[in-house]
Formats: structure tokens, C-alpha cells, sequence
């Protein structure tokens, strides 16, 4: 039995789909937060579902019966609307994993894939003339000026962008990425005390039907989504050349369950962490500009305004993914974006 939490959500939907697909049994634990589902959210036929917060020590044993193997996805995401976020985020992304992990430990659940995310590295890897440039957060000064090219420290010359490897040091940079990084490494203090088996996913920028619509924690492309919807132009940030990489929904969940079988291969004690994304570097203006032209919307506008908790670029390599896990082809961006423009947007959930 795989139990998913958060299996209500966007990605988490993702994966019970796609487990289904395989004639995998699942079970769903959520809490059906109404700011994130609004009146709530259908599962699908031949899914178990508990409804209940995995914060709460009675929900996690309940769901965890019979359970082999989890994918924890449940968790507050975005980089969210203030620092007066971050007791939520704390909550519902770090308690609720120690909460779960608990859980598991007392149940004999010993297999964990855990949603993790790439905002654990901070700014992506860079690199001078004198070599890899290990560069500071971004300055209030600097943005305000439109300086937002990191720059070497010591030297000032530009720097130039270079793909992450798993191997790089965390350094998270923002509420929500501090969340994802305690998440990785309480995941690995269990799994070193108890001999469980994690696989930790780093998700790129994941896209894809059934994102929600008209939220500030949705990801980018949900953002420019809900505003061509309502006949406005995407308006993109800083100057929108800002480097990532943009996945497939349909990618994430192959790679849940390639991780699941990962899991029940490894020796006890194993930790392995997973970059997840196409393998292929876009901008955000590329995105905004790609989702405008297969809506025929109106062309973005780039404002030069920023978020102090965003970083400049963030890519990583995502060949560890494709040589140890068995997943498919990624969707190609322009397939995946062209049919993301018009596909089907969760409803807007109720402001708390």
C-alpha cells in the first residue's frame, strides 16, 4: 500500500493518478486546508482517503495501517506573502514530517519518498575566471537599482550561470526553502536511527494542469495562467531573463514512483537525494512569453520589481534522476506549455 499525503493537491494528485495507472493501491492522507482547496477536492475511484492533518499523531497512525511505502508530499509551498508566514510554514512542512516520520517509525513504515525542492540550494552555482564563485544573497540596494546579476565578490566581474549537482551545499534563502532543507535533514536523522530508506526529490519548477489558480504560494506559471485568464498581460519580475527549469507535472509523478521503487531496493540507512527537471534552461520571460502566444493573450509586461526572498538563477543537472531512476522522457516545454495555456486550473480557494 503507498500512502500520499497531501494526495489532494496538485502534485500529490499527480502521483495518485499516476499509481493508479500501475494498479498500485493508495491511500491519501489531507487535511483539505480551505485556503488551499477551497470546498474541497475530489479523489480519485479506488482511492482510501483520511482526512486529516499530518500534524496530528491520531491521522498519521490512522493512515499509516497496512502502509509500505510513503510519498510525502503534503506541504505549504510558494515563497509566500510575508515573513508572518513562517509559523505556517514551520508547521505545516517541518512538525508535520517530525509528526510523520513518527509515525512511521511506530508503525514499521521504513520507506520514504520525500517532496523536496530545489530552493534548498539558495542561489544556483556560478562560476569567474578564478573558478566556482560561491555567491552571497542579493542586496536591497542592488535590486532597487536593477542590479541583479550576481557579480564575484571579490573581483566584481559578471559571473556565469552553471548547473547544480546534488552534491552542493544547501543554503536556503528564503522561509520557505529553510522548511524543505529541515524536511531533507530530519528525513536523514530517521532514516540513520531507524535504518528507514529515503529518497529525497529536489522538484524544479513544476507545471502543469491542474495548478491552482489565483494564489500568491502557486508557482509562476500558475501566476501567469490566472492572469491571462482574466484578459491581463503576465507580468514578469526583474528583467525576466532569471534561469530555471520548468517540469512537467507528468515528469514529477513518474519520478515519485521510479523513487518508490528505488526505495524498496536500497540498502537500510540509504539516503539519496534527486534532482527533478526537464534537463533543459528556459527563463521566466521564455515562459510568460510561450504561455501569451498559445493563449493569443496580450504580451507580458516585465516591471523590473523583485522579491527580496527570490534568487537570481537556479538550474541543476538532473542526470543522477535519469541514470539511477527509471523514468520516462521529460515532456518537452513546448509541448507541455502549449497544452498547459488552455488546460484546466484549480478553483480559487477561500482566503483565511
Amino acid at each position: 500500500m503507498l500512502l500520499v499525503t497531501g494526495g489532494a493537491g496538485f502534485i500529490g494528485g499527480a502521483v495518485v493518478a499516476a499509481a493508479l495507472a500501475r494498479g498500485l493501491p493508495v491511500r491519501v492522507l489531507d487535511s483539505l486546508r480551505a485556503d488551499v482547496h477551497g470546498d474541497g477536492a475530489a479523489l480519485p475511484e479506488g482511492v482510501e482517503a483520511v482526512r486529516g492533518d499530518v500534524a496530528d499523531p491520531a491521522a498519521v497512525a490512522a493512515a499509516l495501517e497496512g502502509v509500505d511505502v510513503v510519498c510525502h508530499q503534503a506541504a505549504k509551498v510558494g515563497l509566500g506573502v510575508d515573513f508572518a508566514d513562517a509559523p505556517d510554514y514551520v508547521r505545516s512542512n517541518d512538525l508535520g514530517t517530525a509528526v510523520l516520520l513518527a509515525g512511521m517509525t511506530a508503525a514499521g513504515v521504513d520507506r520514504l519518498v520525500l517532496a523536496s525542492s530545489m530552493v534548498v540550494y539558495g542561489e544556483g552555482a556560478y562560476a569567474s575566471s578564478r573558478g566556482p564563485v560561491a555567491v552571497p544573497p542579493r542586496r536591497v540596494p542592488d535590486l532597487d537599482a536593477g542590479r541583479f546579476e550576481p557579480v564575484d565578490p571579490e573581483t566584481g566581474e559578471p559571473l556565469q550561470p552553471r548547473l547544480v549537482t546534488e552534491d552542493a551545499p544547501i543554503d536556503p534563502r528564503n522561509v520557505y526553502a529553510a522548511t524543505k532543507a529541515q524536511q531533507e535533514a530530519l528525513a536523514a536523522v530517521w532514516a540513520r536511527e531507524t535504518g528507514g530508506r529515503v529518497a529525497a526529490l529536489r522538484y524544479h519548477n513544476v507545471y502543469g494542469p491542474g495548478m491552482p489558480r489565483d494564489t500568491p504560494y502557486a508557482g509562476v506559471a500558475a501566476l501567469f495562467r490566472s492572469q491571462l485568464e482574466r484578459g491581463e498581460a503576465p507580468t514578469v519580475l526583474e528583467d525576466g531573463r532569471q534561469r530555471r527549469d520548468f517540469v512537467h507535472v507528468d515528469d514529477v509523478a513518474a519520478a515519485n514512483l521510479a523513487a518508490v521503487a528505488w526505495t524498496g531496493a536500497q540498502p537500510t540507512g540509504a539516503v539519496r537525494a534527486f534532482n527533478v527537471g526537464s534537463g533543459v534552461v528556459h527563463t521566466i520571460g521564455d515562459l510568460a512569453q510561450a504561455l501569451s502566444a498559445a493563449r493569443g493573450g496580450p504580451e507580458p509586461v516585465v516591471t523590473g520589481g523583485y522579491r527580496l526572498g527570490d534568487v537570481r538563477h537556479i538550474t541543476a543537472s538532473s542526470e543522477r534522476l535519469r541514470a539511477e531512476l527509471d523514468v520516462p522522457p521529460p515532456v518537452p516545454f513546448e509541448e507541455g506549455v502549449r497544452a498547459f495555456a488552455t488546460a484546466p486550473l484549480r478553483a480559487s480557494a477561500r482566503r483565511s
